[in-house]
């Protein structure tokens, strides 16, 4: 099947067009110049801008990463490795992978007689059908909707590429997804996102302009990995220092994923400036290691080791630190100590990041691991804004005749950039209105409220702060009778007094607030906690459940859905805004949403397809509004759609001393 890169719907291989929303599904857009570029071109022809999508292939010996390798060389198998070097052979630049001619080989392999029974290869190739789901991202869906499948080894699948299916579920950045795996003779392919050109950690540790709370920042993320990588047996990961790379967040992540060989020695922790593979071999891998692997990043960066991180390192040394918990108590006592004292104190956050597969258990997945959920808390660090960017739109649906949805975006940004400093100072606010009362009504509603929030605002927020809540619900009030004035003005009653809902959020920098009256929704989606919901709807099945009343004797009432508060049609003392404030400590996609698009838990159920992929900052904001309406008129489409996108990406503050 074709997934359409615009509404991800599900098309026939042999369809050029998307049969839901008309995307082209041989040609995309190139990003520099919009020249259209045939899906399976790796550069565009006019500007030569990187179009394709490219993955980053391990190919090794079908023995590789279980007890098969070790029996081959107890045995001494050499005719299997050259068989399996032999057909390594036959490959070259621009030839095709596999089999059905989809993966593009980029760059030479090594010559058969640089090949060793331990060598693994590794090399970019280009995804001709970048459209099409592989088989092991179908196998994945299907375990997620419950779907039986094959076990891993019934399938054909690698063995080393269990801890990679394993992770994927868990959505953490630092590990690369995976995307394909298969066996052919003696050769096993994984192919996984391509982070070969992603900086080293090694370059910015060395950086003089990167902080030591920087560094012990990436040492707390650090300890975060080894948690997830112990029990896959991929702690080797970590210990590779060419393996460790940074995002575009400059957050830790991982190249790939080294597993540990079964019934042997762990392998090697960096230890000499000469080779930053070289190791000492033997040694068990405990948080010690994990000691020496920021010794080495010290030494080969000949960055001088600061203040309490030497007797840290002392201590992990003699074994004084024993556990990964006490660790990252010292860490997080480390970055207090670190902290000027002007800078916003940093305050205790109740994120969990859950280190089990949720819903993706594979047969016989892993079966010898010990995964099991992490409660420790991310590391107590003041944040500070990065960036802040925004999209909005509004559509009618495929049932009304006229909108009364009504939405307002005003930002304010302030970047200073220097060389070794970098601030940015945001304020956002952001505003969704569902109208009701009828054509010339429900319009005249939602604008009103919105341009008298705007109003409001422009002339009551102080600068570099954010608003109070008795200022917010002051706004909310005056909104709420500059409607209920023109409904008094024009006699109008009942039904046909005209109300809006109201959805909110203010930002100011890494500080946010939401206020809400009615059942238009505030989400967030962050990669730890997935998506949730911010806002709880006034309606009077909600309003029945805070009584005590069981969900479903409370939507089984006819009134169940009736709001129980709006702006407009009252005055103030029948209105009580709902206003929370929050941190944004990690990068988040805020969602302000109609109920005609929230409807049927329609963000609920394609959050994942259709959301988490916006978190990054390579994701053009405007296509996923866009996206949003066209699902929302694909499963819902009864109802206006109003939808506003806010990403918030987030960096520790590190304006402290060196």
């Amino acid at each position: 099947m074709l997934i359409c890169p615009q509404c991800k719907f599900e098309n026939f291989n042999t369809n050029k067009f998307c049969q839901n929303c008309g995307t082209s599904l041989t040609y995309k857009v190139c990003s520099e110049c919009s020249t259209d570029v045939p899906v399976n071109a790796q550069h565009c022809p006019n500007c030569g801008a990187d179009c394709g999508t490219v993955w980053w292939a391990i190919i090794a010996h079908k023995g590789t990463g279980d007890e098969g390798e070790e029996k081959l060389r107890e045995q001494g198998d050499e005719e299997s490795y050259l068989h399996f070097s032999i057909s390594l052979s036959k490959f070259s630049v621009g030839s095709y992978l596999d089999q059905e001619q989809r993966y593009q080989i980029l760059e030479p392999l090594p010559n058969p007689e640089e090949f060793t029974a331990s060598t693994e290869v590794c090399i970019r190739v280009l995804d001709c059908q970048p459209y099409q789901i592989s088989p092991l991202e179908a196998m994945i869906e299907n375990q997620q909707q419950g779907v039986v499948t094959p076990s891993v080894e019934a399938s054909g699948i690698p063995s080393f590429a269990k801890p990679y299916i394993a992770l994927q579920s868990l959505g953490h950045s630092g590990i690369p997804p995976i995307h394909d795996a298969w066996q052919q003779g003696d050769m096993q392919v994984v192919l996984i996102q391509n982070r070969s050109d992603w900086p080293y950690l090694l370059d910015l540790w060395q950086d003089n302009t990167t902080s030591s709370l920087q560094i012990l920042h990436w040492c707390y993320q650090m300890t975060q990995l080894w948690v997830l990588l112990e029990p896959v047996n991929c702690l080797p990961s970590i210990l590779e220092l060419s393996n460790l790379r940074l995002d575009e967040d400059q957050t830790l992540s991982l190249g790939r994923l080294y597993v540990e060989p079964l019934n042997s020695q762990p392998v090697a922790v960096p230890t000499t400036a000469e080779d930053e593979t070289s190791a000492q071999q033997g040694q068990p891998l405990t948080i010690t290691t994990l000691g020496q692997v920021w010794q080495a990043l010290f030494r080969h960066s000949q960055r001088t080791q600061f203040g309490s991180i030497v007797q840290m390192l002392a201590d992990l040394e003699i074994g004084k630190i024993e556990t990964i918990a006490q660790l990252r108590s010292r860490l997080e006592e480390m970055a207090m100590e670190l902290e000027e004292p002007t800078t916003q104190p940093s305050l205790p956050t109740e994120e969990k990041y859950t280190t089990a597969p949720t819903t993706l258990q594979l047969n016989e997945l892993v079966e010898d691991s010990d995964i099991k959920n992490d409660d420790l808390p991310t590391i107590v660090l003041p944040m500070q804004l990065s960036t802040l960017e925004d999209a909005g739109r509004t559509d009618v649906g495929r049932q009304r005749h006229h909108n009364e949805d009504y939405f307002g975006i005003e930002t304010k940004l302030n970047k200073l950039e220097l060389p070794k400093s970098r601030i940015l100072q945001a304020r956002g606010l952001y505003i969704l209105c569902d109208g009701m009362g009828g054509h010339a009504g429900g319009e005249i509603a939602s604008e009103l409220a919105v341009n008298t929030l705007r109003q409001y605002f422009e002339e009551n927020w102080i600068a570099n702060q954010l608003p109070t809540e008795e200022s917010i619900r002051e706004a909310v009030y005056l909104a709420n009778q500059a409607i209920y004035n023109l409904n008094q003005k024009d006699a109008r009653s009942g039904v046909g007094r005209m109300g809006t809902t109201l959805v909110m959020l203010l930002i100011q920098d890494s500080h946010a607030a939401v206020a809400h009256v009615g059942d238009s929704r505030l989400y967030c989606l962050t990669r730890k906690r997935g998506l949730e919901q911010m806002t709880v709807d006034h309606e009077v099945g909600q309003r029945e459940i805070a009584r005590g009343v069981e969900a479903s004797i409370a939507y089984a009432r006819p009134d169940a859905y009736q709001l129980t508060q709006a702006l407009g049609p009252r005055d103030e003392n029948s209105i009580n805004p709902s206003v929370e404030f929050f941190e944004i400590n990690e990068d988040t996609l805020f969602i302000l949403a109609s109920d005609g698009l929230s409807d049927n838990d329609l963000l609920e159920i394609h959050w994942q397809n259709h959301l988490l992929s916006l978190l990054s900052s390579g994701t053009n904001l405007e296509g996923g509004v866009t996206d949003l309406i066209d699902l929302a008129n694909q499963y819902n489409g009864h109802d206006n759609i109003t939808a506003i996108l806010i990403r918030a990406k987030v960096r520790p503050n590190l304006e402290s001393p060196k």
